[in-house]
């Protein structure tokens, strides 16, 4: 028995003296990595790490040996990392150069397939040392949408000094005709009726880009309250129904009544507005414009669909844009500023909603307005039949 007591002791203290043993080496083996990883520089400071975590900017750190120690996860969703290796070659250039002389460096590049499928993306870029060990912090600022906003400000600034500039033009030119036909009634009549359709141009104009400064910034409207639809239709019919009859156009109102949103009824009625104009502007004479309301599934949609000319394929995906014209020449001659369809858009967006459209050409248009309904109670649920707006 006794012997068979000693067998087990020794058993366990070799089985003992085995475990230590793997211990120590595991140990040894961790220490010796941990050695060569810091003779090959890839600790980071203390801290960089937590700061590399909260830049929004696509952050990269190399090795001396060009070696990604560390890439936060928009260097990587741009494509700029993978693995451990840092795929923009001007990027590894301009780490090396800084290695090497300890110059902080910035630059532009642009690099495709980048994220989200973007065919190029633009980066403003910034290099630098990062302690003595040979390790580079490479910084990468995405500026694609800062670059197209520019591009869409210059395009703006050009547009709108452009029609400024051509009725401006017209107002002094015309100014200096009834100068020079100051002897003769009927000129100084003909010219004066020119500049004051050049007077309203200007004033619509410049009305059309206050509005849409007011709304294109996607704040939140800054008063809504429970709007009624058909008092929205009613105010917008009547401030189109002089352009109407000069074309002999009826205006008729169809569809649910008693229908509410919650917005701001000022910008509701400039919007149904333009719409109603652009049905006017693009029909022949005597024909019919309507405009519907019903309720869908939580919104009211507010149509105005016209005979007119209709709108080509390929155009309409642009004729929201600030502007676009899909015809300029007819659009200048109608007195259009080219920024109704756009305050529209912007319209529907600051109201949570959304415009669509449906043409074809020689077939006519139709125009929805999708706004959220209100929740509150109706101020009416009965529906009438087509009524004509007053001519």
């Amino acid at each position: 028995m006794l012997r068979v007591n000693e067998l087990l002791a020794s058993l366990a203290a070799m089985g003992g003296f085995l475990v230590g043993a793997f211990v120590m080496l595991a140990i040894v083996r961790t220490l010796e990595f941990s050695m060569r990883q810091r003779d090959r520089g890839d600790d980071l400071a203390p801290g960089v790490a937590s700061v590399l975590a909260v830049l929004p900017s696509s952050a990269v750190v190399l090795d001396r040996d060009d070696r990604v120690l560390r890439a936060s996860p928009a260097a990587r969703a741009f494509g700029l990392v993978r693995g451990d290796t840092l795929m923009a070659a001007e990027l590894l250039a301009m780490a090396r150069k800084v290695r090497r002389d300890g110059e902080i460096r910035e630059s532009e590049i642009e690099t495709r397939g980048g994220r989200f499928g973007q065919d190029t993306t633009t980066f403003a870029v910034r290099v630098a040392p990062l302690g003595t060990d040979g390790q580079v912090l490479v910084l990468a600022e995405d500026q694609t949408e800062r670059q197209r906003v520019e591009a869409v400000r210059r395009d703006f600034v050009a547009n709108v000094s452009h029609e400024l500039k051509t009725p401006v033009g017209a107002l002094s030119l015309l100014a200096e005709t009834v100068m020079a036909a100051a002897d003769d009634p009927e000129a100084v009549r003909r010219f004066a009726g020119r500049m004051q359709h050049e007077a309203a141009r200007l004033t619509n104009l410049i009305q059309d880009l206050i509005t849409l400064s007011r709304i294109q910034g996607g704040e939140p409207i800054p008063s809504p309250a429970p709007v009624l639809v058909d008092d929205v239709i009613r105010e917008a019919i009547d401030r189109c129904n002089t352009k109407a009859s000069a074309k002999g156009i009826q205006l008729v109102t169809a569809g649910a009544q008693g229908l509410q949103v919650w917005g701001d009824d000022d910008l509701l009625v400039t919007a149904l507005r333009n719409l109603i104009d652009n049905a006017i502007a693009y029909s022949p004479e005597k024909t019919r414009v309507v405009v519907s309301s019903r309720s869908a599934h939580g919104h009211v949609e507010v149509s105005v669909a016209d005979q007119g000319i209709g709108i080509p394929e390929e155009a309409q995906q642009r004729i929201f844009e600030r502007f676009f014209r899909v015809d300029a020449a007819r659009s200048r001659a109608t007195g259009g500023t080219g920024l109704g369809l756009a305050i529209v858009k912007h319209v529907a967006v600051a109201h949570g909603g959304e415009v669509t459209v449906w043409s074809k050409e020689g077939s006519g248009s139709t125009f929805t307005l999708r706004l959220p309904a209100y929740a509150g109670e109706p101020a009416s649920s009965r529906t009438d039949t087509p009524v004509e707006a007053a001519q």
